[in-house]
């Protein structure tokens, strides 16, 4: 507001909760779709050091992805699969579509919209990698906005627990300009993006 701005402090988008939902069955499902022909021989890796070529592709296959890749390729499979894919992907499309619609509305009143990057401070590198569900969750925040496939910038607001604390700037479809003026003149009157986390 002090920088000349309209502030509203309530927007109703009340489907963005299913946004990370919808996104772990739709990236997935798009990524076992895309990374199906990676079988190391046309494309990707290739684990040669095998007596044949169902061990090639068999290695190929198990050392060619990470575990977070390979978990959700196996999730996408799933969701594609005959009989799952009107229960899942439709739906998730279904959900997809309706949280467009939303930030439309919105964007009928609003410039742009501003939420947290994140739900929490950084966690430590590594400290949730054994728990998969935890490392999604962090996500909530950006996926409403990535499912929508609007453009957004997260540039730094602030300090929680002496780690740093991202706003993310939400814009219109192909309104780029706009929220990088507005994290522009933010920036310019702050002083986050000068300060470094003490770890």
């Amino acid at each position: 507001e002090e920088l000349g701005a309209k502030v509203d402090w309530e927007v109703s988008l009340p489907s963005t909760p299913y946004a990370l939902a919808a996104y772990y069955i739709i990236a997935p499902s798009e990524a076992s779709a895309n990374l199906a022909r990676y079988d190391g021989v046309k494309y990707g890796f290739s684990y040669t050091d095998t007596d044949s070529m169902w061990e090639a592709l068999e290695k190929t296959r198990q050392f060619g992805f990470g575990d977070e890749v390979k978990r959700r390729i196996m999730l996408g499979t799933y969701a594609l699969s005959a009989g799952y894919y009107d229960a899942y992907y439709l739906k998730a499309q279904k959900v997809r579509t309706l949280i467009r619609r939303e930030f439309d509305q919105a964007f009928e009143k609003y410039d742009a919209l501003i939420t947290p990057t994140s739900p929490t401070v950084p966690f430590k590198i590594g400290e949730k990698l054994d728990d998969p569900l935890q490392m999604y969750l962090s996500d909530v925040c950006t996926l409403p906005i990535n499912i929508a496939g609007l453009p957004a910038i997260s540039i730094p607001a602030g300090f929680g627990d002496g780690l740093p604390i991202g706003m993310q700037i939400i814009g219109k479809p192909f309104s780029e300009e706009t929220i990088l003026k507005i994290a522009y003149a933010y920036e310019q009157a702050t002083e986050w993006h000068k300060r470094r986390a003490g770890i």
